[in-house]
């Protein structure tokens, strides 16, 4: 295994034990969004498919309350501003 396929098998743990947005991951791991995105999607895929599989059900519960998180910082938003 090369270091970028290291990388990906971390990041894959990082948001299973987290339950981590990709932004977080990033974040966390010092990276860019687009570099977590490729890693857990493309490349994690032949690296370690049991980890991508669960890796995919945590991104797509995260996808399904993303507009639920983008209104709550809306709100969160203009409730400082008063």
């Amino acid at each position: 295994r090369d270091a970028v396929d290291i990388r990906a098998v971390e990041l894959g743990t990082y948001i299973i034990k987290n339950n981590a947005t990709v932004r977080a991951a990033a974040k966390a791991f010092g990276v860019s969004k687009s570099t977590v995105h490729i890693d857990v999607t493309k490349r994690l895929c032949s690296v370690d498919p049991t980890l991508y599989e669960k890796v995919k059900l945590v991104l797509a519960e995260n996808k399904a309350q993303r507009h639920i998180r983008g209104g709550l910082a809306t709100k969160e938003k203009y409730l400082n501003q008063k």
